[in-house]
């Protein structure tokens, strides 16, 4: 969530870098249809493949589909960090998608999808995120599968929709409580890099982003016993700030831990040899972790 101190003392919400491009792109020739016509959402949910503009509330919304969709089966649904878009996952979905249906999509804010009017909240992002699953995923299970930010939205997002979302797994997704974390890990009278990366992640978390969405501290609901997988980092990376780093390492772990109240099937690993992007450094791992919950969310 971190990103790269030397870099920046912003919270790596997920960090824009160059993504890798996905295939079977449409690019501009894909057309826009609304996601708001629930009688076509069964067979329009098998129609798309590749990256579309769908309307989901009036707003164009950039998703990407592949895979074949088999009888009983989830969809897999991923869902990037702050700052970045589904191109940055574009790899990650291919390789998932020889095995899975796998979609993504750009919230509002982020990628090629619309900004948003103003600012959003968990409830409203929801909401978009619904509209997305009516389009790709129609009556089908879904997996959620987020990273960073993404997970953070992923875990708020599925003890409200038990119905449809039948597994999770969380890519080193922020905290629950990361607002307060970072408040006791370095305090207010923290000087030079240490006293910026507090001050602009909290704004961050206030709605300073991209998404303009803001992110209060809140308890872990329970989605029910839905297999959860919790994958953290191994590499220490965040220990890289001078006199603070130990402790916001220790809280990061903490906070992972939080996010296992999800289910009573939730399982907590660390992707040893990764940094924040385990999907990308050590991406055998996530597609594991997700193959399985896939697994056992099938009906």
């Amino acid at each position: 969530m971190f990103r790269k101190l030397k870099a920046s003392a912003v919270v790596a919400l997920g960090c824009a870098a160059a993504g890798v491009g996905l295939a079977g792109c449409d690019g501009d020739a894909a057309a826009e249809r609304d996601a708001s016509a629930p009688a076509t959402r069964k067979a329009d949910a098998a129609l798309i493949s590749g990256t579309k503009k769908i309307s989901v509330a009036g707003k164009s919304v950039n998703v990407s589909c592949s895979g074949d969709q088999e009888k009983g089966k989830p969809v897999i649904v991923l869902l990037h960090g702050g700052g970045d878009g589904l191109n940055k996952m574009a790899a990650f979905q291919k390789t998932l998608s020889e095995k899975n249906r796998v979609c993504s999509y750009d919230r509002l804010g982020a990628g090629a999808s619309a900004q948003p009017e103003g600012p959003q909240s968990f409830s409203s992002t929801g909401k978009v995120l619904t509209g997305v699953l009516d389009r790709i995923a129609g009556d089908h299970p879904v997996v959620l599968a987020g990273h960073s930010m993404g997970g953070l939205i992923a875990a708020r997002y599925a003890p409200e929709h038990k119905d449809r979302v039948k597994g999770l797994v969380l890519m080193d997704a922020t905290p629950p409580t990361m607002s307060d974390d970072m408040k006791k890990a370095i305090p207010e009278s923290a000087p030079g890099q240490a006293a910026q990366m507090r001050a602009q992640n909290l704004a961050v978390f206030q709605g300073q982003n991209p998404e303009k969405l803001a992110m209060p501290d809140g308890k872990v609901a329970s989605a029910g016993n839905i297999p959860v997988e919790v994958i953290k980092h191994g590499k220490p990376y965040l220990a890289a700030m001078p006199k603070y780093g130990p402790q916001l390492e220790q809280a990061w772990t903490a906070g992972q831990r939080k996010w296992l109240a999800l289910s009573s099937r939730s399982k907590l690993s660390t992707a040893a040899k990764s940094g924040h992007y385990i999907y990308l450094e050590q991406p055998d791992i996530a597609v594991q972790a997700i193959q399985r919950v896939a697994s056992q969310a099938a009906r």
